[in-house]
């Protein structure tokens, strides 16, 4: 559905639900909603209750979201699982290369007028525009 007016509301709607979760993480918890240290100290000894919780959402949303019919998108469909699980494998490098991820950077820290969000999401937007170039181009 990508280039359509359908697209583009399932985008926005998506912005504006990561939006609110940031916000209200913040409000309630006094938190920012970086994923991946989110998920990081969840999995060690002494997790705060709210970051199972946390976790525990981002899942029961993508079952949820299968439940109701939403398919992945084809794209990752065709893709070989060691090829997934390499990316994966990458961005989760990259991620604590970078102390952070989107969320945490491009959502959170570019509303705090953070200087290292911003150079770190413009770091990981030039990749992924390079990783598009390079895997369709060449």
């Amino acid at each position: 559905m990508a280039g359509t007016i359908a697209g583009a509301i399932e985008a926005l709607a998506g912005g504006a639900l990561i939006g609110a979760a940031a916000a209200g993480l913040l409000l309630v918890n006094g938190r920012i909603a970086g994923i991946s240290g989110i998920l990081a100290r969840a999995v060690r000894p002494g997790a705060a209750p709210w970051q199972w919780a946390f976790v525990a959402g981002l899942l029961a949303a993508g079952l949820a979201a299968r439940l109701w019919g939403i398919e992945p998108a084809p794209a990752f469909a065709l893709l070989p699982l060691p090829l997934l699980i390499a990316a994966g494998l990458l961005v989760g490098i990259g991620t604590r290369i970078g102390s952070g991820c989107t969320s945490g950077h491009g959502v959170c820290g570019l509303a705090n007028l953070s200087p290292r969000s911003l150079v770190a999401t413009l770091t990981f937007m030039a990749v992924a525009a390079a990783t598009v170039f390079v895997t369709r181009h060449l």
